[in-house]
């Protein structure tokens, strides 16, 4: 049975590297209804005849045609935050109406450098995006539906559903293409660790594609982490330290690559030399409550006690702003500096 710890190393890794991994594709969308974008309320220009006040005029009839070069033009130059605020959100619709995608962008990149945090100008860029997402989606469905991305979106698709088996069928035509394609078979591993009820050898079945996306790709930093939680997860202390500290090698930023490396070192009863890899995870991931706990545990069996308490008391108060206390952290038994 795989245990939890492995498909928390193919979620920590795919949160790590979305664009090995899959893209969330949002439902169809095209784009956000007039009556949705016209929805709040929007300010009123104090001059009527202005540039601005003619394009916003334009835009909210529908037409969105005549009123695209108006804003493009008027934009920059308003200094009044409420009708630029209108003139961009009025833009971004007009834009993806008009299939000017380039210039949405543009709208999107000064709304939210203008307003970063406003709901609304949140809710129309995760719109917009989606829609640019679904619409670059279909051309590849249309244009080139048997290639190996076609496949890939597909099998990504699938598996967010669930449909566990429609994924594999998917990966595996692309296998059929190309054996060779770099992320291939680090998909088809974490494929059978992410099936709610896998076969009796799936963990061994997942290994042989890793060590097969090694062969391929040897500088796949997930690969070598994921076969480092295999093998911790089966108290093969020196297979999970190589593992581990192969994949901080290839990515000196993977947080959770160092924590694994120092767990595994723990577990062999090296805590000296857990020390500096879980001091790395807390620099890399400080809010990692993880982190502090098992590197207060390394300082604590290594002998340096004040060290320790600092790191306990980190942990102590990240976990009480969060709420009720949850299960001690992946690592040694709970244990106190005494």
């Amino acid at each position: 049975m795989i245990e939890a710890g492995v498909f928390d190393a193919c979620l920590i890794f795919m949160r790590r590297y979305p664009f090995l991994v899959q893209i969330s594709l949002f439902p169809l969308v095209l784009f956000i209804p007039q009556t949705v974008a016209q929805g709040s309320k929007r300010a009123a220009p104090s001059d009527l005849s202005s540039p601005v006040a003619r394009a916003l005029r334009l835009a909210e009839s529908g037409k969105c045609k005549e009123a695209m070069p108006l804003l493009k033009r008027a934009l920059p130059q308003t200094s009044d935050r409420n009708l630029k605020r209108s003139a961009g959100l009025d833009g971004v619709r007009c834009a993806m109406a008009s299939n000017q995608f380039d210039a949405a962008e543009d709208f999107l990149r000064m709304l939210n450098r203008e307003f970063p945090g406003d709901p609304e100008v949140l809710y129309t860029s995760v719109h917009t995006y989606s829609d640019l997402a679904t619409r670059a989606s279909q051309q590849l469905a249309t244009s080139a539906p048997n290639s190996a991305p076609a496949h890939e979106l597909n099998a990504e698709s699938f598996e967010m559903q669930g449909k566990w088996d429609q994924a594999a069928k998917e990966y595996e035509a692309i296998a059929q293409q190309n054996p060779r394609l770099p992320g291939l078979h680090f998909r088809l591993g974490r494929l059978l660790l992410s099936e709610p009820n896998p076969p009796a050898d799936a963990s061994e079945q997942a290994k042989k594609e890793f060590q097969q996306e090694l062969e391929i790709d040897p500088n796949n930093a997930g690969a070598e982490y994921v076969l480092g939680e295999l093998a911790r997860q089966e108290s093969q202390w020196p297979e999970a330290i190589a593992h581990f500290r192969r994949a901080a090698k290839l990515d000196a930023g993977f947080g959770d690559a160092y924590l694994g490396l120092g767990l595994s070192l723990m577990s062999a009863k090296q805590f000296s030399e857990a020390v500096p890899p879980l001091e790395t995870a807390v620099k890399l991931e400080p809010r990692n409550p993880a982190a502090h706990y098992n590197l207060a545990m390394a300082y604590n069996r290594a002998g340096r006690k004040e060290d320790a308490d600092k790191e306990f008391a980190v942990h102590r108060q990240m976990t009480e702003k969060a709420g009720p206390k949850p299960d001690a952290p992946p690592g040694a038994p709970p244990e106190k500096s005494n």
